[in-house]
């Protein structure tokens, strides 16, 4: 199983009209052969995915990719000592199932506000 690195870039939504390619996501994961996040390989790799938050004027998060069967994607950043294996997850939803270059994923932070993100990159 090879993992692919993929990058997100905020897409316009409220408060960012053109979007804002300085706000980021950036995942290490494993694509099926149709580009879908493949949770069998999730599953069978003993390391975590890691996930970067990238935000200006704000420390860069670490994090690691989840997945669960009954709910999903979702990232998981820890950025205070006390969230520790409890840190709120940030829900990732494919919206064709696919990740490649153009498509767009809608994350959902933990206060439950949804935002939309193209895929502006998947490098192997």
């Amino acid at each position: 199983m090879a993992l692919v690195t993929v990058t997100l870039a905020m897409a316009p939504g409220p408060g960012f009209p053109a979007g804002s390619p300085e706000h980021r996501y950036v995942l290490r994961l494993a694509l099926d052969p149709e580009g879908r996040l493949d949770a069998a390989a999730w599953v069978a790799d003993p390391a975590p995915w890691p996930a970067q938050r990238v935000s200006p004027g704000a420390p860069l998060r670490a994090g690691d990719v989840q997945h669960d069967p009954d709910v999903g994607w979702s990232l998981r950043f820890f950025g205070a000592a006390e969230d520790g294996a409890d840190a709120p997850s940030v829900l990732m939803l494919p919206q064709d199932g696919a990740v490649r270059p153009g498509s767009y994923v809608t994350l959902v932070e933990p206060n439950d506000t949804p935002r939309d993100y193209r895929v502006v990159g998947v490098e192997v």
